[in-house]
C-alpha cells in the first residue's frame, strides 16, 4: 500500500479519535525546537528567547494540517529505497531535476488516441543528457510544468510542446503525471522552506520568521527519523507494525527527560544547504537495518503479552510497549535515538542561523509583526513563485 492511500485510509481515524494535542508524538518535535533556540548566537538568540514558547508549540504545525492538504504529508518523509540502493544514484538532489526525470507526459491526438511521449528520463521525439542544465527540456519543464505543481491536473499547450519537438504532432490535448511525489520530497521541502525563511529574514517579516523557523524545526526533526526514509515507514513490510511510534514517540518520552543532553554547542554556517539536509537525510536511512533489526530481534524474544500494555494518559487507556520492552530496545539502540534528536536539534539551530546570515544579518530587535507594502509584498510573492520552482537558492555569505 503506498503512503499516500495509507494516510487517506487511515485520515479519518486519527481526526476522529486523537485530538491534536494529545498526540504523544508531539513531544520531540517540542523539545527539539525549543533546545535548538540555546544554540544561538548572541546576536540572534535574544529574538528566539523571547520568542521561545511561539516557536516550541508551533513546532507541531505541520503534523496538524496533514490532512488539510494532499501535498503537505508528502513533505515528511522520502521513500528514497524505492528508488534504488545506498547511496540512491537515481534520485536527483536537485528538486527541478528529481521531478523531471520522474514526471510522465502523454498526448492525445486529434483522433482522441493517447500516447506516452516522456518517462523515465527519455524521450521519444528528442535526444538529450537530462543531466546538462542546458537541456531544452528543464527549461520547458520550468516555464510549463513547474508553475502547476499544486494543481490538481498539470495540462500542457499543445504548441508550447512542439517547440521543443524535433518533429512536431498534431494534438489536441497534452498533459503530464507526477509519479514522484508520492513517494516523499523530505530533502527538497527542507531546502524550499530554508530559502522562504531567508526571504523572511530578508523582509524583516516577523509573522512568517516565526512560522518558518517553527516549521523548519519539524521537518529537520523529521529528516533525523530514520523510518522517514523507507517504503517500510511503520514496519508494515516485515510485521512490525507500531514501530514508527515506539522509536520516535515512546523512547523520548520515557528517556529524554531523564537521560538526554540537549546541550549541544553552538550552532554552524551550513555551506551548502542542499548537501546537508540530503547528509541528515541519507544518514537516518544509513540507521534503518539497526531500528528495524534490533526491535525484530527483541519480538522474538520477549512474550507477546510483555510487549504492548495499556497506560492511563489524558484520562484515557493508550496500548502502547511495556516499559521493559521499551527499555531493552533503547539498550540495544547505545544511544541512537539521542544522537539523532542532539544532532537535529543542531542542525536546526544552524539552519537558523545561516538562514539569517544569507538575508544579511538583518537586526531583529524590538521587531514587530507589521503589515509589508505592496511593493514588498510583490516582491516577496516573486520570490516565492522563484522558491517554488526551485530557480531560487540561497546565495554564499559574504564576510
Amino acid at each position: 500500500m503506498s503512503r499516500l492511500l495509507w494516510v487517506l485510509l487511515f485520515a479519518g481515524l486519527q481526526l476522529t479519535c486523537v485530538r491534536p494535542d494529545d498526540d504523544w508524538g508531539f513531544f520531540g518535535h517540542r523539545r527539539i525546537n525549543r533546545m535548538a533556540v540555546f544554540t544561538l548566537p548572541t546576536d540572534l538568540i535574544g529574538f528566539y528567547k523571547s520568542n521561545i514558547e511561539y516557536i516550541t508549540e508551533h513546532a507541531v504545525d505541520p503534523d496538524k494540517r496533514r490532512y488539510a492538504t494532499r501535498h503537505e504529508a508528502v513533505r515528511h518523509y522520502i521513500d528514497i529505497d524505492h528508488w534504488g540502493v545506498y547511496p540512491f544514484e537515481e534520485v536527483p538532489r536537485d528538486w527541478t531535476d528529481a521531478l523531471m526525470r520522474y514526471t510522465d507526459i502523454y498526448a492525445v491526438d486529434l483522433n482522441g488516441d493517447t500516447s506516452h511521449l516522456f518517462g523515465n528520463g527519455q524521450f521519444a521525439r528528442v535526444e538529450f543528457s537530462l543531466d546538462s542544465r542546458k537541456n531544452p527540456y528543464r527549461q520547458f519543464f520550468q516555464q510549463n510544468i513547474l508553475p502547476q505543481y499544486y494543481e490538481d491536473e498539470w495540462r500542457i499547450d499543445c504548441d508550447s510542446l512542439n517547440a521543443l519537438l524535433a518533429i512536431p504532432i498534431d494534438c489536441q490535448a497534452v498533459f503530464a503525471i507526477d509519479r514522484f511525489s508520492e513517494y516523499g520530497i523530505l530533502p527538497y521541502n527542507l531546502e524550499r522552506v530554508y530559502n522562504q525563511l531567508i526571504s523572511a529574514f530578508r523582509y524583516k517579516d516577523k509573522r512568517r520568521i516565526l512560522q518558518l523557523s517553527a516549521e523548519m524545526g519539524h521537518y529537520v526533526g523529521d529528516a533525523h527519523v530514520p523510518l522517514h526514509t523507507t517504503e517500510n515507514y511503520n514496519g508494515q513490510l516485515t510485521n512490525q507494525v507500531g514501530i514508527h511510534a515506539f522509536w520516535e514517540s515512546r523512547l523520548p518520552e520515557l528517556y529524554a527527560d531523564k537521560t538526554y543532553d540537549f546541550f549541544v554547542g553552538k550552532a554552524t554556517y551550513i555551506d551548502d544547504p542542499n548537501d546537508f539536509f540530503w547528509d541528515a537525510t541519507l544518514t537516518s536511512h544509513q540507521l534503518l537495518d539497526s531500528v528495524l533489526l534490533i526491535e525484530q530481534d527483541l519480538r522474538d524474544q520477549f512474550p507477546s503479552d510483555q510487549q504492548m500494555c495499556y497506560e492511563e494518559r489524558l484520562n484515557r487507556n493508550i496500548r502502547t510497549q511495556c516499559e521493559p520492552f521499551a527499555r531493552a530496545y533503547h539498550e540495544r539502540l547505545s544511544g541512537m535515538v539521542e544522537r539523532r534528536m542532539r544532532d537535529a536539534v543542531l542542525a536546526l539551530g544552524s539552519v537558523w542561523y545561516s538562514a539569517w546570515l544569507e538575508a544579511g544579518q538583518p537586526d531583529l530587535k524590538d521587531l514587530e509583526i507589521k503589515e509589508l507594502t505592496r511593493r514588498e509584498l510583490r516582491i516577496q510573492a516573486e520570490e516565492k513563485r522563484r522558491i517554488e520552482q526551485g530557480e531560487e537558492k540561497g546565495r554564499k555569505h559574504a564576510g
